[in-house]
């Protein structure tokens, strides 16, 4: 069955695993595995983003991560900062509006800026959103939710709809297709708020060989799934 581009995920989140094990597969050191990984990034946010998929979000950096050696975390951050400073004319091709989710404060401050940076300058865009997930954990966005919550003093009047705005990016919608490569079967921490409802797709597919055709296929087997956020379908 062929895409129907009348009914796309509007919001697309990526559990991008695998890059290590790549890397390990082939006797190459990890940090082998995350350039592939960056390439593959690339590759189907350009997909994405040719389909007309509003929003995207790619589990960059987790706030468990920091526990990795520190060789690697410094060469993650290093491709980080440098990915965003070389590929504003990437984004301005495919028209990619970029965001930042997690905890800010907590990275080097160069890489920081290198984040407000490529906000700024794309903030102009009009076509996908993607949505980097630096410095990332659902549990630590929902306790600094709760915390702004708590200074803003509206405890009182305060809905469940209203928690939304002090997310870290509250205008980004719930997650439709959340994807898992690397053959784990689970979360990890990442957008439980937002994908409460989401349709889950997992695939043993490593990271740095995930492709477009994949892609495809998983938003046509998101395309087959009824979903019902937890009601019945009437005859």
């Amino acid at each position: 069955m062929p895409i129907n581009n009348a009914a796309l995920p509007v919001h697309i989140g990526i559990i991008m695993d695998g890059n290590g094990r790549w890397a390990k597969q082939r006797n190459l050191p990890r940090t082998n595995g995350h350039k592939e990984g960056l390439t593959v990034a690339k590759n189907i946010v350009r997909e994405a983003a040719a389909l007309g998929v509003k929003y995207v979000t790619l589990y960059t950096f987790s706030t468990e991560n920091w526990k990795r050696a520190q060789e690697e975390v410094g060469f993650l951050m290093n491709l980080i900062r440098n990915h965003l400073r070389a590929e504003f004319e990437f984004y301005k091709e495919n028209g990619i509006r970029i965001q930042h989710i997690g905890d800010l404060d907590g990275l080097p401050q160069d890489v920081q800026q290198e984040i407000k940076n490529a906000i700024a300058e794309t903030a102009h865009f009009e076509g996908t959103t993607v949505i980097l997930a630096i410095n990332y954990g659902a549990r630590n966005e929902i306790y600094r939710g709760i915390k702004k919550l708590a200074d803003s003093g509206t405890l009182d009047s305060f809905t469940e709809s209203d928690f939304n705005k002090y997310l870290d990016v509250p205008q980004m919608p719930d997650v439709d297709l959340l994807i898992r490569t690397g053959g784990e079967l689970r979360l990890s921490n990442f957008l439980l708020w937002q994908a409460a409802y989401a349709e889950l797709v997992f695939t043993d597919t490593l990271w740095p060989d995930y492709n477009i055709d994949e892609f495809k296929k998983h938003i046509e087997l998101f395309q087959k799934r009824t979903r019902r956020f937890g009601g019945v379908l009437t005859e």
